[in-house]
């Protein structure tokens, strides 16, 4: 079982996100999961230019970090998305990696596994954030066993306690990937995903055919 925790804070250690992150992986390295932590503001990620090679070809024009961090997100059996809230939204840098998503998305490339979210926050829009990250980790085929959003502006000691719940959520993500555990409304929305995308790739087989083929060889068509 492996878990791979991505944390898009730039503030390295400073980073409140970062301590949210590490305390889901250590909780999951209780159930027995091997963990990586990647740092998302050490790597080169280019922005996207949406000029759709990446689904026409299966490759991006962009030389640079992010085919590997996809890598890293495909081979692991869980996923934690981190990110402190900018101006109501997710950080700039998990953004740029976030917006690369869109052929990972066709090819449903977390099928079968399972993920959660941290968000910090200084006063506002942390729960909005933890909806989004949560809901790309649906588009992307995961199923997700919760989050934690943390405002941490008024109270310094509330990031003890969230330390807390984030290593209990840890836990909890890799007690599902152990027992294959389903929640029925996700499974709904991922086949309600699956119905959209489905409409794309038909309509766009013959521009995309390596994600039409894989389609096919899932049983998805």
């Amino acid at each position: 079982m492996r878990i791979v925790g991505i944390n898009s804070s730039p503030r390295k250690q400073r980073s409140r996100t970062l301590k949210l992150v590490e305390a889901v992986l250590e909780g999951g390295k209780t159930r027995g999961a091997d963990t990586e932590l990647i740092e998302v503001c050490s790597l080169n990620i280019q922005y996207c230019i949406g000029c759709q090679v990446c689904c026409a070809e299966g490759r991006c024009v962009h030389e640079d970090d992010f085919a590997a961090l996809l890598d890293a997100m495909v081979h692991a059996d869980g996923v934690v998305f981190g990110s402190p809230v900018y101006m109501y939204g997710v950080s700039a840098q998990l953004k740029a990696v976030i917006d690369r998503m869109e052929e990972p998305v066709y090819r449903q490339v977390l099928a079968g596994k399972y993920g959660c979210s941290v968000v910090t926050a200084g006063s506002a829009g942390y729960e909005g954030v933890l909806r989004y990250l949560n809901c790309m980790l649906n588009q992307l085929g995961a199923l997700t066993v919760g989050g934690l959003a943390v405002r941490l502006d008024e109270n310094i000691e509330a990031l003890e306690g969230a330390r807390s719940e984030a290593f209990t959520l840890g836990q909890t993500l890799a007690e599902a990937i152990r027992t294959n555990r389903r929640y029925p409304d996700q499974d709904r929305t991922i086949e309600k995903n699956r119905d959209r995308i489905r409409r794309f790739i038909t309509a766009n087989k013959e521009s995309w055919p390596h994600i039409y083929e894989l389609w096919v060889e899932k049983g998805w068509m």
